[in-house]
């Protein structure tokens, strides 16, 4: 039986960090370090690996991800089955999610990292890879989108995110929970995403346009919020206050930026829609939708603030942002 084959691509991140030096452990082994070391790969697909990155995964920029994306696509222009991503674990919920935008294909793109290093007594780096490429050349997994596989588990990338700094358990899906587990050598789907009504997005070429990030907090007195046109941005998320909500004192400053550049509105909790309909007092989703603000539906601040860059970057008008958020809703 013919094997699939799969894209392994390495970026760094705690996976592949061996004793610094000057002290910790940094981004050193490469792709092909990392394949070898995994017993039974071998068995699961026939693996060609490249490392086009050795960094922390909190240096990795938009632009590298797009080129990720890029060699992802071409893989899969050369008739590869899946592909596996690896790298630290602090930034793969974004990862994840752009490639999630920017790799529509129906073969699995799986993202995967390790929360010990290779050093450490009961490193997960191994299994979690193993599992990954388990996941990447199953036909099971076609049709998902972008994956995170960690500790056995397998979450969709609209919604997984990191929610602890040390267990390897640290990867939640608090919206809609794993979608299956990789078990007894094979992923085991019990759910899966229904395909997004999006547009295709074409690849960036250059610089993406900058999109700020802001978490409204109790007596936030909006001069961040003023300055954020002034400062170059193209955009502006705002996480809001529980299902989507600023200080009063603030709406009309949210109202002015809306005005000159795109907003929208997550939640800061950690789970659930920004709201559209249920409160209307100054500051609070129905006053703010009505200052031109675009609700984020279940997409959390980073995940939006990804949206919006990309749908910027591809010439998008407001209305048609608006229905891709409406998308997650």
């Amino acid at each position: 039986m013919t094997l699939p084959r799969l894209l392994v691509l390495s970026l760094g991140g705690t996976i592949t960090m061996t004793p610094a030096a000057g002290g910790g452990i940094a981004p050193t082994l490469g792709a092909a370090e990392l394949v070898a070391a995994v017993p039974g790969l071998d068995e699961v697909a026939q693996i060609e690996a490249r490392s086009p990155f050795r960094l922390a995964s909190s240096s990795l920029t938009l632009e590298n991800i797009v080129a990720v994306a890029g060699d992802i696509r071409a893989a899969f222009a050369e008739d590869f089955d899946g592909a596996v991503v690896i790298q630290g674990t602090d930034t793969i919920e974004e990862t994840a999610f752009i490639l999630d935008l920017l790799v529509r294909d129906a073969r699995p793109v799986v993202v995967v990292g390790a929360m010990r290093g290779p050093q450490q007594a009961g490193a997960d780096g191994p299994a979690n890879l193993l599992a990954a490429a388990i996941a990447a050349a199953s036909e099971a997994a076609r049709g998902l989108g972008t994956l995170v596989v960690l500790n056995d588990e397998i979450h969709a990338a609209r919604f997984v995110r990191k929610a602890h700094t040390a267990l390897t358990s640290a990867f939640v899906s608090e919206n809609a929970g794993p979608l299956g587990l990789v078990a007894e050598g094979r992923a085991r789907l019990f759910t899966r995403v229904a395909p997004l009504a999006l547009p295709s997005l074409p690849l960036p070429e250059g610089e993406l346009p900058p999109v700020a990030l802001l978490k409204m907090t109790m007596g936030d007195d909006g001069r961040l919020l003023r300055a954020v046109p002034g400062l170059g941005c193209a955009g502006l998320v705002i996480e809001g206050m529980g299902a989507g909500h600023v200080p009063a004192a603030v709406a009309e400053i949210v109202g002015e930026v809306a005005a000159a550049i795109p907003v929208v509105l997550a939640s800061r909790t950690l789970a659930g829609p920004a709201f559209e309909r249920t409160y209307g007092y100054p500051g609070s989703e129905i006053d703010l939708i009505g200052r031109s603000v675009l609700p984020a539906g279940l997409l959390g601040g980073p995940k939006a603030r990804l949206l919006l860059t990309f749908a910027l970057a591809a010439g998008w008008e407001r209305p048609a942002i608006a229905a891709a958020l409406a998308a997650y809703a």
